[in-house]
């Protein structure tokens, strides 16, 4: 039972050790300046994917693949941390 507990405690701690490092080392807001592919895909994103709505068709046209792998990994993550975190009926 103090393994369980051990093994959870350390979990935390290493996510909370990966959020905090994270917001250390993130840009400054506004920083990096814009780049040319910003201006593209501002310029054509509605006549290329028919969407008036930039951020969606850059998501679902533009890295449609890319994000349809970035809900998987999410998905699989939120199943190992219910896993991790479930009762035993021991």
């Amino acid at each position: 039972m103090c393994k369980v507990k051990a093994i959870k405690a350390l979990t935390l701690l290493a996510l909370l050790a990966m959020l905090v490092g994270t917001t250390v080392y993130m840009h400054d807001f506004g920083s990096p300046e814009n780049a040319a592919m910003d201006d593209y895909f501002i310029q054509n994103g509605q006549a290329e994917t028919g969407s008036n709505n930039i951020v969606a068709a850059v998501l679902f046209d533009y890295r449609g693949l890319d994000t349809i792998g970035e809900a998987s990994v999410l998905f699989a993550a939120a199943c190992a941390i219910f896993l991790l975190f479930r009762r035993s009926e021991e």
